[in-house]
């Protein structure tokens, strides 16, 4: 016999992490193996890590409200010690501009007041007022560069915005990972880097294990692929795509860094904006920057790749995203030099991730959660240990799913609303909104 343990959770990124601890906060002795060479290296590191509590579902604003309450009290909950310290939440507040696709953020509304979640009605006076550089003219729907009417106004004005103040964003989501990774190895958790698992180990109908590259077995009875942007390429190893009628694809993204117009400091008086009017979300950036993201508006193309082989330099998808913010900051300064981040999301049908059990008893997934999940992450990793701990003790998940308790809400969800099997979600963003 060989290594063994209670658990191996393949991949090491915020939440393959966040699950490890919150197995062995349980008593579970768990692996976490990646082919990168640290937690957090992958799509995790490149990250916006904005922390909000808006989505478009009832599940998905009381999880992230859920969510928030982890990273407002990230050392509490860690319960151990980094020697790289503690990442940091900026708590700067989140607008989301409404507009008529949104529906003027009606929805959005009502569950911050079902949930009780602190929402503020901001017209155009409140928003200049926070956002002095800002113009609110009405450009949507957003355009691509080329199309006819590109940053001309379509006249008026977006009308205001709905501001939620427990959001902003972690200032650096790998070392959060890492702090994760800490606060797992103090209750017993293990991490092994630089190895990629090549098969999934069957015994007796159930997952049994995995193989590595080296050649090394490693036994364990549960096996968790939280693998990313390569959770697909996990779940045909282990053969479980057979009853999934919601599955996962890696898609290329990029996000924009540009500089704040001079005479406004953004980094320290900026916040998070969500602005379908531009199709852009972006937040305050290191070195007084802004990050612009897309989001995934109709004229943007989608373009889905093999995660070991695509392109990594800046496209022209860049430059959209910065004249798209610079309609809503005439002042913008765009530099020739592009900086900014092009890296992967790991994205289901309807955006909505699959936290579930498999057709292999034993293997389980979290997976399908990029893009708008980072901020979940704690919460996720805790939902994941409770589904294995009840499906290894016999739960028939599929038939009676799993009521998991939000221990600050005060409420339970029903796990059931990540289901691999489930329909695909008419009520989501089918963006990286959520």
């Amino acid at each position: 016999m060989g290594e063994r343990y209670d658990a191996i959770i393949i991949g090491a990124g915020i939440i393959g992490a966040a699950t490890a601890f919150e197995l062995c906060k349980r008593g579970w002795k768990t692996l976490n193996v990646d082919f990168l060479p640290a937690a957090g290296y992958g799509s995790t590191s490149n990250s916006c890590a904005i922390i909000r509590v808006h989505y478009s579902t009832l599940e998905g604003t009381a999880f992230a409200y859920e969510g928030y309450h982890y990273w407002r009290d990230w050392a509490d909950y860690l319960e151990a010690e980094d020697e790289r310290g503690f990442s940091v939440f900026h708590e700067t507040g989140a607008l989301v501009m409404k507009t008529e696709a949104n529906d003027y953020l009606r929805k959005h509304a009502e569950l911050a007041a079902q949930l009780d979640i602190p929402h503020e009605h901001w017209g155009p006076k409140e928003i200049l007022a926070k956002l002095p550089i800002y113009n609110l003219k009405r450009y949507g729907p957003p355009k691509a560069l080329n199309d006819e009417g590109f940053g001309e106004s379509v006249g008026g004005e977006v009308e205001g915005g709905l501001y939620f103040p427990t959001a902003g964003y972690i200032n650096d989501p790998q070392l959060a990972t890492h702090n994760l990774q800490r606060a797992t190895e103090a209750k017993g958790g293990t991490f092994l880097f630089n190895r990629r698992v090549v098969e999934i180990l069957r015994e007796n109908g159930r997952a049994a294990g995995v193989v590595l590259d080296d050649g090394r077995r490693i036994d364990a009875p549960v096996v968790i692929n939280v693998a990313g942007p390569h959770s697909y390429k996990v779940n045909e190893l282990a053969n479980v795509l057979d009853d999934m009628t919601i599955t996962t694809k890696a898609l290329r993204q990029e996000v924009v860094h540009v500089p704040a117009p001079q005479g406004f400091d953004f980094e320290h008086d900026g916040l998070v904006v969500s602005d379908s009017d531009i199709g852009c979300y972006n937040r305050p950036e290191q070195g007084n920057h802004i990050l612009v993201g897309s989001e995934d508006p109709e004229c943007d193309p989608r373009e889905f790749v093999d995660p070991d082989e695509f392109y990594r330099d800046f496209t022209n998808q860049w430059t959209v995203q910065a004249y798209r913010m610079g309609q809503r900051i005439s002042e913008l300064g765009i530099p020739n030099q592009r900086r900014g981040v092009v890296d992967l999301y790991d994205v289901t049908e309807d955006w909505i991730p699959i936290y579930d059990r498999s057709s292999l008893p034993g293997y389980y997934m979290a997976i399908g959660s990029s893009g708008n999940q980072f901020k979940n992450a704690p919460i996720a990793g805790a939902m994941m240990a409770e589904l294995v701990i009840a499906c290894e003790n016999g739960r028939d998940h599929d038939k009676e799913p799993l009521q998991f308790a939000l221990p600050y809400l005060k409420r339970s969800i029903d796990v059931g609303f990540y289901s691999r099997k489930r329909e695909i979600n008419p009520e989501s963003s089918f963006s990286v909104l959520g």
